[in-house]
Formats: structure tokens, C-alpha cells, sequence
């Protein structure tokens, strides 16, 4: 209380006026504070009150109320001796002090406050430079220098608050002014570990493309000042990936193209991923013929994109094309490639996105070989599929698990052992010929021998026939099952190939075979004939491909996305409606698609109208949404002007807990709709129609922070 008191007397307009250099206050006892406080406080009932909780005393009286000089100094100095001893709280209480009498101390002293405040590591204390910031800016009554703002950005995202460190940037961008791109890339890469970090990071980098769009198109010479580069690009772009925003990372992959930035090696795997994730598998394919002919030491960095790719090649069901794949993925790396004369393989190539016919189509610029030795991204992914292994890339079990599901489903067992026939024949000289043997224990351990035999048919037709450990394993099964007949079958076919097994301590022997080699064909690495592994993997496909979402989904979304891109939204209509007339399910990515295509030609009300149709399934609780494609109906709402459309998206995305970049939809609101209802009021409204408007504009501008 009499620290209050106190500074309701020092701080009084009337004293700080009157203890100017004309006066020199000195009180040494009672009654001389309470002359003194009745000058100011214009009466004694008040002035008494004051006086008790003030106990002054002669010893210390000099010390607190001698002043030397003006309030104005006396502030400034206790500012300045904050600073310099580094006590920010105190620094910030008399710094509140003076603007409350004095407005804003010189621009120098701010800085350096600023600056100080910076440095600390207290989220508190980055809080307050933040504040003070925008403060100054609200003022505006001087200019704070770009590297201020820079440091104070840097900090803060150092610190995962991306909110500030973003809103600075912001109005930095606002300027034309951005931080030097080693600065801004390590904004960026503290921005994107969090995931509200990471989709505030994407709309900034999507906000700093547009301005350098828009800036090229103008041929201002600060264009080149704004353009984000591929490692930028690959932070944000991993980081869509690792927090599950693949819609997004589409957007940034299209931005790649619009703004002439160069993919490389590493930006190819991120892409390859969010093309997975999308089931976007003509996309990716065209990467293929650029990545495949790029020599061995290139073959680890490229087993995720491998890895993807087949992946949506089983997505898809063409197990044909899976297994093609896997035959492909060590051919012609003997030879040298980028030896060939005739190309040039440090220039960027050309991959379109979207139909290869589109006249207006985006192409984006790859170099595969080009890869950053300091990039900050960490070279992770599944291996599921594809695996490296002794500078090879070798199928896993679950992709040969796959194929031999996949081949037994559309009756193909032939092109499963030609497929087999053609690894063994690739991967030879490595070791792993075993692969056959593997197959048919786990066609056996499934109770799947027709299948087992079948393929020991086809290693003998093709001159290829397995020694005795297959053989006495297809063998064991048919006794256990006591199918007798297919045991005799089998047991000529052993005879006729000269081969010798063990059977219930008996030795079946070839007639043209002595009998006293029969110990020396036993197989030295029977042991590892068995791998369980193997048999795993297939009893968990054959269980996960009654789950899996049907390949007719994935081929009709991309027909979707195909006449998207192409704007041929009369034909993706088409096929969404037939999905209905199927009873297909769609997906989010069905909806995005549409919504893009709708966008690009400024559709909005059919917009609304499939956002019906979503509202409808999400009650079902057969869909949910991603906040990529909520954000994204979000600003198509606001660009048509669909208000009531705007909060009800908002409402879903709060009653998910997800973040809503306000920052962003503010911006898109001002820069279309600033002068809407800015003199009307809701009772002048004509219409009930544009009075409900009224209202969710009002709405949505007092959710932004909009006056």
C-alpha cells in the first residue's frame, strides 16, 4: 500500500511538474511532509492519509525524494542504470513509467531495450520485447530497424513461439523487407518442430511466394530479395510430412514450380512422400525415368522415393507393375550414366505437374544429383518395402509378402515365379537366391502347397530346380494333411530330379544316385530355409487386405485430380457422382481436389455446395476432415464472401482443437472485403438476408481482432 501511495505522489503530474530545477524537495520531519503533501493534494484529511502510510523518516527521507534535476532525467537515468546492470523487470516497470508521463524515450534507448530483451532465454522477457515491438509499431512514431526485428524474430522462434516470431516477420514482409536467408532459414527451421509452428511456417512461406510473384510480375527490382530457397522449402515441405499435412505439402509443391525454385535430392524424397500420402501415383512416376539412371552412390538416398513408389503401386494393385519395380531397382547401375557425353546432368529438368498436355500446366525444376551436404534434414523413412543392403536394393518381406498376395488374388501364380525367377537371376552374386525357398515355406506355412507346388513346377520347367530342403518341406506338408496322392506326385518329381531327402528316417533316393551320398546332399544351410519373418508378413497381408481401402478409390480420386488441374470440372463432377452411384466412399482427398479445381476458376458457390455434402458425411462419421482442407475452405469462403460459411468452419476447426491462422485470414479479409459494412449498420439493413451478413461479417471481424 505505501509503495503505491508513494508513487501516486512522486508520479503526480502536479509534483513532476513543480519539482522541476526550480525546486528541491527535502523533508526531514512530519510536519514537513504534511505541509508538503497538502501543497500538491489540496486539503489534510487526504494529505494525513498519505503521510501515515508514506513514515518518513529523517535518515532516509534525503535519500528517496532528493532528485537532481527533472522526472524526465531522473527516469531516464534509472532506465538507462537498468539496462546497463542487465535488471530487465526493473528496466521494464520504469520503462512503463515514463511512456505513461512522456510517450516514447528516443529511439536509441528503445533499440537497445529491445535488444536486451531479445537476448534473454525467459519466454517472459521475449513476451515483453514482443509487446514493446508492436507498441512502437502501433505508434509509429519512428522507424525500428530491420535487424531488431530480425534478432527479436530469431529469438522467439529459438524459444517455439512461433505466433510472435511469425507476426514480426509478417510485418516485415508487409515492407518488403525480409531477414537474410541463412537468418530466415533457421527461423524456419525452429518454427517447424512443433505443429502449430509448422502450419503457421507454411502459410508464411506461401504468403512470401505470393508477394514474390507479385513483385516479379512487376518487375520490381526487389523481387530477388524475397525468393525463398530449396532449403526453405525442404524444412517446410518435411515438416508437412512429419505432422501429416499433405495437403498442404502440395500447395507448397506447386509454389516450388510458380517460383522457379530448384528441387534436389533431398526435396525429391519429401515430394515422393506427400505424392504416397496423397495417392497421387502418376505423379510420382515421372520423377522415375529422371532418378533411375543416376549411379550407385545415389542408390541409399533414393530407397525412400523406391519406397513410395511401390507402395502406391500395391495402393493401386498393379502387381505387375510392383514387381517390375523391384526387378528395376539395381539394373544398368553398373554403367555409368552421368559419364554420357550428350547430357548435361547439372541442369535442372522439367517435370510437369499435372497432365503433360496442359498448355498452361506447372512444371517443376528437379536436379536428382544435387544434394546439400549441411542440410539440416535427417535422411528418416520406413523401410517396409525397400531395403539397402550391401550398395543394393533388396524388396523386404513385406513387399514380397505383398506380391505373392497380390498375384494369388488375380490368379497369377505363373508371373510370381518368373518374377522370383528374374530377383534370383538380379540378385545372385549377393546370397540371397534363399528367396525362393522362403516363398514356398510361407505358401506352405499358410496351408497354400498348390501354390507351393505350382512354383516348384516352374523352377524345374524353367531348368531351374531347386535342391532337396524345398522339396522335403512341400513333402512334410502333404503327409501331415494326409493328401497321399500329391505326396507320390512329388516324390517321382524328386526321383526324376536325382535328389535325395530324408523322410521319416528313411532315405528316398533317385535311382541314379548312390546310396552312400545321401548324407552329402543334405542341405549345409538348412536352417536358414525357414524364415518366419516371411510368414508373418504374409499372414498379416492377407489379413490387412481385407481392411485396406479398395485401389477403385485411389483410381478415381486421381481421374479427379487429373481434370482438376486441367479445370475440366464438368468431368471430375462426372466421376465424383458416379462414386456416389458406386456407394464409394469419398475421401478427404476426393473433396480437395474438387475444391482446388473450383478455386482455380473462382467458383465459390459450387464450393458451398460440396461443403454440404461434407457436412453431411462428417455427421455419418464416415469422413474426417484435415485442417489443410478446413484452412483451405476457409479462405475460398472468405475470397466468395461466404460469411456464414466462414464461422461454421471456424466452429468445426475450434470444436476439433485445431489452430486457426488468424493472422492469415485477417490479411485475405483486408485485402478484399476492407471497405465492406464499413458505414452500414445493422438496423439500415434492407433485406433479412443482408442483415444475417451483416451480422457474420461482424462476426468474423471481431473474431480477427478486426476494429
Amino acid at each position: 500500500m505505501a509503495i503505491k501511495l508513494t508513487r501516486k505522489v512522486f508520479l503526480n503530474p502536479c509534483f513532476l511538474s513543480y519539482n522541476s530545477s526550480r525546486f528541491l524537495v527535502r523533508l526531514s520531519s512530519d510536519h514537513d511532509t504534511r505541509f508538503f503533501l497538502s501543497k500538491f493534494f489540496g486539503g489534510n484529511q487526504e494529505s494525513g492519509v498519505i503521510c501515515r502510510h508514506l513514515s518518513f523518516s529523517p535518515a532516509t527521507s534525503l535519500e528517496r525524494l532528493s532528485w537532481e534535476g527533472s522526472s524526465h532525467t531522473v527516469l531516464l537515468t534509472k532506465l538507462e542504470n537498468a539496462l546497463k546492470d542487465l535488471k530487465l523487470d526493473e528496466a521494464w516497470e520504469t520503462f512503463n513509467d515514463f511512456i505513461r508521463l512522456y510517450g516514447f524515450p528516443n529511439h536509441l534507448l528503445v533499440s537497445r531495450f529491445i535488444t536486451q530483451l531479445s537476448y534473454s532465454s525467459s519466454p517472459c522477457s521475449l513476451q515483453k520485447a514482443y509487446d514493446l515491438v508492436m507498441m512502437v509499431l502501433k505508434e509509429k512514431s519512428y522507424h525500428l530497424q530491420p535487424d531488431i526485428l530480425v534478432k527479436l524474430a530469431l529469438s522467439l522462434s529459438r524459444a517455439q513461439m512461433p505466433i510472435p516470431s511469425s507476426t514480426i516477420l509478417r510485418l516485415m514482409l508487409e515492407k518488403g523487407m525480409l531477414p537474410p536467408m541463412n537468418v530466415l532459414q533457421l527461423l524456419f527451421l525452429h518454427m517447424v518442430k512443433t505443429e502449430v509452428g509448422a502450419c503457421i511456417a507454411s502459410n508464411l512461406l506461401i504468403q512470401i511466394c505470393d508477394n514474390y510473384v507479385r513483385f516479379c510480375s512487376g518487375k520490381s527490382p526487389c523481387a530477388n530479395l524475397l525468393k525463398p530457397d530449396t532449403v526453405i522449402f525442404n524444412l517446410v515441405l518435411d515438416a508437412c510430412v512429419r505432422f501429416g499435412s499433405s495437403l498442404k505439402g502440395q500447395q507448397i509443391i506447386e509454389l516450388m514450380s510458380q517460383t522457379g525454385v530448384v528441387a534436389d535430392a533431398h526435396s525429391i524424397i519429401i515430394i515422393a512422400q506427400i505424392h504416397e500420402i496423397n495417392g497421387q501415383r502418376d505423379e510420382l512416376k515421372k520423377f522415375k525415368d529422371h532418378v533411375a539412371p543416376l549411379p550407385v552412390a545415389f542408390v541409399s538416398h533414393y530407397r525412400q522415393f523406391y519406397e513410395c513408389l511401390l507402395s502406391l503401386h500395391f495402393k493401386f494393385d498393379d502387381i505387375d507393375a510392383a514387381a517390375e519395380l523391384l526387378l528395376d531397382l539395381n539394373r544398368s547401375r553398373g554403367s555409368h550414366p552421368m559419364d554420357d557425353p550428350g547430357k548435361d546432368f547439372q541442369k535442372p529438368r522439367f517435370v510437369p505437374i499435372g497432365s503433360q498436355n496442359l498448355r498452361n500446366g506447372l512444371k517443376i525444376q528437379i536436379m536428382p544429383e544435387l544434394m546439400h551436404k549441411d542440410s539440416a534434414l535427417k535422411e528418416e523413412g520406413k523401410s517396409d518395402l525397400v531395403l539397402f543392403r550391401d550398395k543394393k536394393l533388396l524388396p523386404s518381406n513385406r513387399a514380397l509378402s505383398k506380391l505373392i498376395n497380390g498375384y494369388k488374388r488375380h490368379g497369377k501364380m505363373d508371373e510370381l515365379s518368373k518374377f522370383l525367377l528374374g530377383l534370383k537371376k538380379e540378385l545372385y552374386s549377393s546370397g540371397e537366391s534363399s528367396v525362393i525357398y522362403d516363398v514356398i515355406d510361407a505358401c506352405i506355412s499358410l496351408g497354400w502347397v498348390e501354390i507351393a507346388h505350382d512354383i516348384l513346377d516352374d523352377m524345374e520347367s524353367s531348368g531351374d530346380s531347386l535342391d532337396s530342403s524345398a522339396y522335403m518341406a512341400l513333402l512334410t506338408a502333404y503327409y501331415k494333411r494326409n493328401m497321399s496322392r500329391e505326396a507320390n506326385v512329388l516324390l517321382k518329381q524328386v526321383r526324376k530330379a536325382g535328389l535325395v531327402i530324408y523322410l521319416a528316417n528313411n532315405i528316398v533316393l533317385s535311382k541314379n544316385v548312390p546310396s552312400n551320398v545321401g548324407s552329402s546332399l543334405s542341405i549345409k544351410e538348412a536352417s536358414s530355409i525357414y524364415q518366419p519373418s516371411l510368414s508373418k508378413c504374409l499372414v498379416e497381408e492377407v489379413s490387412d487386405a481385407e481392411k485396406a481401402v479398395s485401389h477403385i478409390i485411389y483410381e478415381l480420386n486421381s481421374s479427379i485430380y487429373f481434370f482438376s488441374k486441367a479445370k475440366m470440372m464438368g468431368d471430375a463432377l462426372n466421376i465424383y457422382r458416379r462414386m456416389q452411384e458406386m456407394k464409394i466412399q469419398p475421401t478427404e482427398h476426393t473433396f480437395m481436389y474438387l475444391v482446388c479445381g473450383y478455386s482455380s476458376l473462382e467458383m465459390y458457390r459450387d464450393i458451398t455446395i460440396l461443403w454440404g455434402d461434407m457436412k453431411r458425411i462428417m455427421e455419418t462419421g464416415s469422413l474426417t476432415l484435415s485442417s489443410d482442407l478446413y484452412e483451405f475452405l476457409l479462405v475460398n469462403f472468405l475470397r466468395g464472401g461466404y460469411f456464414e460459411r466462414v464461422m461454421e468452419v471456424i466452429d468445426y476447426m475450434n470444436k476439433c482443437n485445431m489452430y486457426v491462422d488468424k493472422w492469415m485470414h485477417k490479411s485475405e479479409y483486408l485485402k478484399i472485403h476492407k471497405n465492406l459494412f464499413r458505414s452500414l449498420k445493422a438496423s439500415k439493413a434492407r433485406t433479412e438476408a443482408q442483415g444475417k451478413r451483416f451480422e457474420h461479417v461482424k462476426a468474423f471481424k471481431k473474431w480477427t481482432g478486426i476494429n
